[in-house]
């Protein structure tokens, strides 16, 4: 009886798992930004997100015929809900592409309640995104959220309605603001087995500061438009996690890099290479409102780099190639206003990140963007006019120096 009994029950969950739909998909992130609480300045007020639909235009790296979207409510204190959401090609400004806009449902429902402090990936929805294409994500919120979740260094403009409109092909009249709110991700199920992603894990260099609104043009872009020309990485895709002000150690704007590693790394689909530009901010606040002691500069210094064999260790633990990047000169910054000490911090750390046996390559950025004459300083060609982040044509050098091969 004992053997019938526990033949019957193998016979039941095999009938289960048979009736549960295959998962053949798998997933590829090709667009991600990381999450923050927005600074009040870049906040919405709740009355603006009230029964209100945002539109969001977000460029992916990878195409595909079927998509997912990542919602997130990382930084909300209580559920978010969303009761209509939908995904289209963008047509320029508020505008979707005529048949191509679709409603995104979660577990078969067309609404969504995301609990506090987490995210929520939409079920697949079959559309057709040419890698380097724009989507729109329409969502609408009845109410607002306790606590907003967003990127506010989104450098592409969202834009805001009052009511429930995201079916409607435009969105006339609509507030239009620079940043994101509630989304953080997009995969495409993969169009090649060999298809995976690059994390681009940093700070305002690698959020795009000095890029151009709706341009498209910070350093990570750049590098997807490269893999995608190029027949051996066409199928790599490049998720930006680049966030304003961050810093390896401490929270600023933004978890540190530490903290929001799992979230922002590990967690992405089809990771398996990460670049680390981060630690400029660390440096350059350790003395912006006064000195320190030596002994200080020295503990911050190895304190970076412990994080960052932190970083190495636990990426390669799951099985991704980590690819250090040197950190540029600042020599030119009046906001920092860095002296000696400071860069010798700078090199101390670059020194460490350039020695072998660390990172698995090195992206010698610092080489690139000084100034031959000065360099402390960043290239006046390259500068954006602050000493400090790239301009347009910086960050184009950037992407266009780093190897290729790294990929593939």
């Amino acid at each position: 009886m004992k053997t019938i009994r526990l033949i019957g029950l193998a016979f039941i969950a095999c009938l289960t798992l048979a009736a549960r739909p295959p998962e053949h998909d798998r997933w590829v992130g090709s667009w991600a930004t990381s999450q923050q609480i927005p600074e009040p300045r870049n906040a919405l007020p709740e009355a603006a997100l009230t029964d209100a639909t945002l539109r969001q235009t977000v460029r992916l790296s990878l195409g595909g015929a079927r998509v997912r979207i990542l919602l997130s409510n990382a930084f909300g204190t209580e559920p978010l809900r969303i009761d209509t959401a939908h995904v289209a090609r963008a047509a320029g400004g508020a505008a979707v592409t005529p048949g191509t806009d679709h409603a995104l449902t979660f577990d078969g429902a067309p609404d969504v309640l995301i609990p506090a402090g987490a995210s929520y990936w939409s079920d697949p929805v079959a559309i057709q995104v040419p890698a380097l294409s724009s989507v729109t994500i329409s969502l609408h919120l009845p109410a607002a959220p306790t606590g907003q979740t967003s990127h506010p260094g989104s450098r592409a403009t969202s834009y805001l309605v009052p009511g429930n409109h995201v079916a409607d092909p435009t969105l006339p009249g609509a507030q239009a603001v620079e940043h994101w709110f509630q989304i953080a991700g997009v995969a495409v199920a993969a169009p090649s087995p060999a298809a995976r992603s690059i994390v681009t894990l940093g700070d305002s260099i690698t959020d795009g500061h000095g890029a151009t609104t709706d341009g498209n043009d910070r350093w990570p872009d750049l590098l997807a438009n490269r893999l995608h020309a190029n027949p051996a990485t066409a199928t790599v895709g490049v998720l930006n996690h680049g966030i304003g002000g961050n810093r390896v150690l401490s929270d600023g704007l933004g978890p540190n890099m530490l903290a929001r590693f799992d979230r922002d790394v590990l967690a992405q689909p089809g990771v398996r290479y990460l670049i680390v530009l981060e630690g400029i901010n660390d440096l350059g606040t350790l003395t912006r409102e006064a000195p320190v002691s030596a002994a200080a500069h020295a503990a911050l210094v190895a304190r970076m780099i412990g994080a960052y064999r932190q970083v190495i260790a636990r990426a390669h633990a799951a099985g991704i190639k980590v690819y250090g990047a040197t950190i540029l000169p600042d020599g030119g910054s009046g906001y920092y206003h860095p002296d000696a000490q400071n860069e010798a911090d700078r090199a101390a750390v670059n020194a460490w990140i350039r020695a072998p046996g660390h990172f698995d390559a090195v992206i010698d950025f610092d080489a690139l963007m000084r100034d031959p004459g000065a360099p402390t300083r960043l290239r006046k060609a390259y500068d954006s006019g602050d000493g400090l982040h790239p301009s347009p044509v910086g960050y184009r050098a950037m992407a266009g120096a780093i190897p290729l091969g790294l990929f593939r």
